[in-house]
């Protein structure tokens, strides 16, 4: 089973939630331990709680053309043909913007001249170790200044191939753009990490409608909860959004969290509630 762990927004505890239900199904002993994968590869930040030893690391780059003056007739079929505005023909010279480019190889397939080849731009690396009970961790890092987290992504995506039984579990980065979509496309189930806060119900709605468009089932996990949130409950209820666990806001629990902590490092009996939650969902996704 593969989930995604999301939210709409920054800061709610997204890592928290997905390093723990990690632990969790790691602690279970009925199967293998997890495949942790961190997606947010502008920030990654879940190995400051499973703590993995990487011993692999392999360069993730994308095809940006190279055009031969020499042989370009300026014809603009190039430019014509890319979505990106990647590349521009400007009278007798075509310019190339890597920037923008997301290495399709569109222009180089189509050149009639054959004036357009292609060099690889590395953006960032994917990293690979063993973690915690045993947990498989994979993170990427994607270089600073370079704007394309997709193909990482996408990259760390291709090389999860999990064993019978074995869960994969995907960290998201925040918010709901492109990498985020990246990180839940082929997804089983969609855990939606919230707070009840008026800000973090809004961008609740933004997540919630990504996963409705792209047919994923979701559930939710409230954060920092303080009491009852009436405009929470009823959205979650009217959307058929099925509240699973609640994580109190508790000042030990906040402790712990800044002190690099895990979440059932700091109170064990949410090993067994994260268990539970996960045996819930697998039900429900047979039913």
């Amino acid at each position: 089973m593969r989930i995604v762990v999301a939210s709409g927004k920054g800061g709610t505890g997204k890592t928290t939630i997905a390093t723990s239900l990690a632990l969790g199904l790691a602690g279970d002993g009925s199967a293998p331990p997890p495949i942790f994968v961190d997606c947010d590869v502008e920030a990654p930040n879940a190995h400051l709680f499973l703590k993995p030893l990487f011993e692999q690391s392999q360069p993730i780059g994308i095809m940006i053309p190279v055009v031969d003056e020499a042989l370009c007739t300026h014809c603009g079929k190039c430019a014509e043909v890319c979505a990106y505005h990647a590349i521009a023909v400007l009278g007798q010279k075509t310019l190339v913007f890597p920037q923008l480019c997301h290495g399709c190889g569109s222009c180089t397939a189509l050149c009639p001249e054959k004036a357009i080849s292609e060099r690889l731009d590395p953006i960032g690396v994917i990293e690979r170790g063993p973690a915690l009970e045993g947990i498989d961790f994979r993170r990427g890092l994607l270089d600073v200044g370079k704007p394309m987290s997709v193909p990482i992504i996408r990259a760390l995506q291709k090389q999860v191939t999990p064993r019978p039984g074995q869960t994969v579990i995907l960290d998201a980065p925040p918010g709901t753009s492109c990498p985020v979509v990246a990180a839940m496309q082929g997804a089983d189930y969609l855990l939606l990490v919230t707070e009840p806060t008026p800000f973090g119900l809004h961008d609740l709605r933004l997540a919630a409608e990504v996963a409705r468009e792209l047919g994923i089932p979701t559930g939710v996990i409230v954060n920092r909860d303080n009491g009852p949130y009436p405009d929470l409950e009823t959205f979650c209820r009217s959307s058929g959004l099925p509240i699973l666990l609640r994580i109190p806001f508790e000042r030990a629990i906040a402790e712990g969290i800044a002190q690099g902590k895990n979440l059932v490092e700091i109170q064990p009996e949410y090993g067994e509630r994260f268990r539970q939650m996960f045996h819930q969902v697998v039900r429900g996704e047979k039913a």
